[in-house]
């Protein structure tokens, strides 16, 4: 097999929680985390000696600034394989959208590396090269319903999301990462966010109480002028709850059924930048054959 392509899924966070900063000075968090049904496809094929990057969006890196081809110098390493890679990524995902686009990409190059090179690699050893390219690459790894803790390196299994729909709204402007932990340290102004409540209302399978415990401590902090008003008309379109995800800019709103998500996109649309529909999933960056053989046995 010289080629192989995976699926990653993007994330959204249903909480993120502030806790403090560690000794080198990065932000310490708790968060529940999902992967939801947006999907890179990213297509990795053998080079014998280099590593390169293409895709379909113009607007982003090729070289070792991408966190993808970060992803496939640290796997090279890793293993102590003298090989390297073609990467082609079909980018679905907006970029500063606290969607985890770009480490859903790593995700996928590592788990398509892995199939490649037959090193048969645990998740745990996966995860461990995926931190080094970059903090959220572990959990886009694993994904699922997770609670990710410490600077993204702690994950746990937690409650299962009830059945719903989301339906994320992408605004004109993107967040910067950087830019939005930076506003909150100025800021030093925190919500609350009771991230065991949420689990709680998980666990319960109260949609509802979920939806009203989700909660962002960077939602202020990121400055986007369009936070605000998409909540708003997603809460008007008939969402339960609305949050920003990540360090924004994307917001999304959780609905009960697909019927009132839907007719949320169809009124959305020209109003945002870019709006989807989406379902929560189970999985993280997988390889694509195997999981179109496994969902046709269910």
């Amino acid at each position: 097999m010289d080629k192989v392509t995976v699926i990653a899924p993007a994330k959204i966070n249903l909480s993120l929680d502030i806790t403090g900063v560690d000794e080198k000075g990065y932000h310490l968090l708790d968060m529940i985390m999902q992967t939801v049904s947006l999907f890179e496809r990213i297509t990795v094929t053998k080079n014998e000696k280099e590593i390169t990057l293409s895709s379909n969006a113009r607007y982003i890196p090729t070289d070792d600034r991408n966190v993808a081809v970060k992803a496939a110098i640290k796997f090279f390493e890793y293993t102590g394989i003298n090989g390297g890679a073609n990467i082609y990524i079909k980018k679905i995902v907006p970029i500063k959208a606290g969607m985890a686009g770009g480490s859903a990409d790593a995700a996928g190059v590592i788990v398509g590396l892995d199939k490649l090179y037959h090193t048969n690699l645990t998740k745990k050893q996966m995860c461990e090269i995926g931190a080094m390219a970059g903090s959220d690459v572990p959990f886009m790894i694993i994904g699922g319903t997770k609670r990710v803790q410490g600077v993204g390196d702690k994950i746990v299994d937690c409650a299962i999301i009830p059945k719903c729909y989301f339906v994320i709204c992408m605004p004109n402007r993107g967040v910067s990462t950087p830019v939005a932990f930076a506003n909150y340290d100025k800021m030093n102004e925190k919500t609350i966010v009771e991230t065991d409540k949420l689990i709680e209302a998980m666990e319960n399978k109260d949609v509802y109480l979920m939806a009203k415990y989700m909660s962002n401590d960077l939602e202020k902090a990121a400055g986007s002028d369009d936070t605000q008003p998409i909540k708003k008309m997603l809460i008007e379109e008939g969402a339960i709850g609305s949050v920003m995800t990540g360090s924004g800019a994307a917001v999304f709103g959780v609905f009960e059924n697909e019927e009132k998500a839907l007719s949320c996109v169809n009124n959305l649309r020209g109003k945002v930048r870019s709006v989807f529909i989406a379902k929560p999933v189970d999985f993280g960056a997988v390889i694509y054959e195997e999981k179109r053989k496994s969902n046709s046995k269910k």
